[in-house]
């Protein structure tokens, strides 16, 4: 029997404004116990998440905020905790690499629950945009918010 499409996806509304996308990846967490319960029940937040690379060459997401859940007490997890990140070899040679550039980061875009029940999160290496490119996004925005109105 085929699994249900999961509706499960929080995303990281601020990341777009304050960064272009260079390049999109998906990666699985590393999670503990209650932590699924908690991004099945929707309680998770992007807004401060970040990854870096530890000093063994491992990639982490920092400021993902999945709340405790909230049916029991024994066995819960640290909200705020830094949580492990698994992408292949190639792909972490990559972001490291590109990574050490001036200017560019990694953050975490959309959290979600894929097909086979895992959690995954997409990240994108990214390029800060300066305030005239923040501006000339709200203007897109506007401009597409009017033409699908039909003014």
């Amino acid at each position: 029997m085929p699994k249900a499409k999961s509706k499960i996806q929080i995303n990281n509304k601020r990341a777009s404004f304050d960064y272009l996308f260079v390049e999109t990846y998906t990666a699985g967490i590393v999670l503990y116990g209650t932590e699924i319960k908690s991004i099945r029940a929707g309680k998770a937040s992007l807004a401060d998440a970040y990854c870096y690379f530890d000093t063994r060459g491992q990639l982490w997401v920092r400021g993902l905020n999945i709340s405790q859940y909230f049916w029991g007490s024994w066995g819960q997890h640290e909200p705020k905790r830094d949580r492990k990140l698994l992408l292949n070899k190639r792909e972490l040679k990559h972001l490291r690499q590109a990574d050490k550039e001036k200017g560019m980061t990694i953050v975490a875009v959309r959290l979600f629950i894929a097909d086979n029940g895992y959690a995954k999160l997409f990240i994108a290496l990214a390029r800060g945009k300066k305030e005239y490119d923040k501006r000339e996004s709200i203007k897109e925005k506007d401009i597409r918010r009017e033409i699908e109105r039909g003014i």
